[in-house]
């Protein structure tokens, strides 16, 4: 899809020559009960009231996510016209503005569309600039877009006819809107790969080739890629994240990418993504029912991965470290049993008392691990608890954070990225959860809080450095007829990074 921005004052006649350039279709919208303005007053204008008497008839009302597409309008150089509904203009907010994208995109991928004139991006957006809504306008396109179709021996569907959106926008916001388009591909790009890695099969999405992702990432973006055995681990002591992976044929893999976009000085952001390929929940076994979709545990690594990808095309000015710590959870006759002690990279002794609560055993040494960096500041990315879902359900990721600031960061970014997290508390008292007779600590505390001691678990081995930790299992991914990855929070991790680096 190629996406291209064209300054227009719709105010003045003689720059309306999108009126009567030749596309397959503009794409205009109109409030509910407001006088019209803007790109759609100049079509009403051009087809000598057409609009106008088409919300008289009731055809359209403006009502929010409402369209109606016309067919050669006389006065109008496109083929087609699509008139959107935005809702009431004193709520035209983020989420309405987003409600109207996505229903102008589906209603052209429903057609022959295959070049449109999009004027969407030039609405008054409370709290929101024309970058935004840029960005907003291409993003939601591309996820609308996105097939997962690489298993399947026939694409089940055509493609899609769309190839080019001309975006429209004031002439004076034109090279920030170029900018943001920009970011905006990128970030779909990033996204993509994500939830491309997400919906592949575990038998194919394996620790390996996690790690060879991250090399082509390396040879395509000029990154440096660095990828961990066995022997190098067992070297590290990383004893807790090695008894995960215990009951596995497949080799575990330790994968450190590198995007220095800034100066050697700089101190890195580090992302670290939970990547376990496949989680049975080894000797405490996991339900069969959707257990399938553990498939989506290595949803953290590849939203990790995604943002590098997305961050190194953007080229922001920023030094950035991507670690994933990749394995599979699965039983056999030597693994890692409920009751075992291991000894973390860091020296303390956990008592894995559930090792389906393993997300944490492998993050635990890649949290240590990543203190030779001496980071600015460390977020790791994990679909660590099932009890998030029941805190969040599947809207807001649970955020924990041991430093205020950062986790102010990280809150704005969700807003402008409209990736939302809900802050979570990590108070000393659930600590006391988490104490064990016979080790450190123990690698659960019980079902009451559970993201929440699961997260204090982590920050117990994040003690030199800033750190926050988001709990996605309730965003990674989505069940039943929709089934599938979402990409989420590429948005709010290239979101963050992008305004760290300005």
């Amino acid at each position: 899809m190629d996406f291209s921005i064209k300054g227009c004052d719709w105010n003045k006649a003689s720059q309306n020559g999108l009126l009567s350039g030749k596309s397959d279709c503009l794409v205009v919208g109109l409030f509910e009960g407001q006088t019209l303005s803007g790109a759609v007053h100049q079509v009403d204008l051009a087809t000598k009231g057409l609009v106008t008497r088409l919300i008289k008839a009731g055809d359209i009302d403006g009502k929010s996510g409402t369209t109606l597409l016309l067919h050669e309008v006389h006065g109008i150089g496109a083929a087609r016209v699509l008139l959107v509904g935005l809702g009431k203009q004193d709520k035209f907010n983020h989420k309405a503005f987003a409600e109207a994208a996505r229903a102008a995109w589906r209603a052209l991928n429903g057609t022959q569309v295959a070049q449109v004139v999009w004027t969407l991006a030039q609405l008054p957006v409370q709290e929101r600039d024309a970058s935004w809504a840029v960005r907003s306008s291409i993003t939601t396109m591309r996820e609308l877009a996105y097939k997962f179709t690489q298993m399947k021996s026939k694409p089940e569907t055509k493609a899609a006819a769309l190839k080019k959106a001309v975006i429209s926008i004031d002439p004076a916001d034109e090279k920030a809107a170029k900018i943001a388009l920009k970011h905006a591909v990128a970030l779909a790009n990033g996204t993509d790969l994500t939830r491309d890695l997400g919906n592949l099969p575990a038998n194919i999405c394996t620790p390996t080739y996690l790690a060879n992702t991250a090399k082509k990432m390396a040879r395509d973006w000029k990154l440096k890629a660095e990828v961990l055995g066995q022997k190098q681990l067992e070297a590290l002591k990383m004893g807790s994240f090695l008894s995960v992976t215990r009951g596995s044929v497949e080799p575990v893999q330790f994968i450190v990418l590198h995007y220095n976009g800034a100066g050697a000085k700089q101190a890195p952001v580090v992302l670290v993504g939970k990547g376990v390929t496949f989680d049975t929940g080894g000797i405490s076994l996991k339900p069969g029912d959707s257990m399938d979709e553990m498939k989506f545990d290595m949803c953290g690594a590849a939203s990790v991965l995604g943002t590098m990808r997305a961050i190194a095309e953007i080229g922001i000015k920023l030094n950035v470290i991507a670690v994933v710590p990749a394995c599979e959870n699965m039983p056999a006759g030597n693994a890692t049993k409920p009751g075992d002690i291991v000894t973390s990279m860091s020296g303390l002794t956990i008592e894995v008392l559930n090792t389906d609560a393993e997300g944490r055993l492998i993050l635990c040494d890649a949290l240590t691990y990543v203190e030779r960096f001496k980071p600015a500041a460390v977020i790791d990315v994990a679909t660590l608890t099932g009890a998030c879902v029941i805190a969040l359900g599947h809207h807001n990721s649970g955020m924990y954070s041991t430093d205020d600031a950062l986790a102010g960061e990280l809150l704005d970014a969700s807003k402008e990225a409209v990736d939302p997290i809900w802050r979570m508390p990590l108070d000393q008292e659930y600590h006391e959860q988490l104490k064990s007779n016979f080790a450190d600590l123990a690698n659960i505390g019980g079902r009451p809080g559970g993201s929440v001691t699961a997260a204090c678990f982590l920050s117990r081995f994040t003690e030199s450095y800033k750190w926050a930790h988001l709990d996605i299992a309730g965003t990674a991914w989505k069940s039943g007829a929709a089934k599938g990855a979402t990409g989420r929070p590429v948005p709010l991790l290239t979101q963050f990074l992008v305004d760290r680096a300005a």
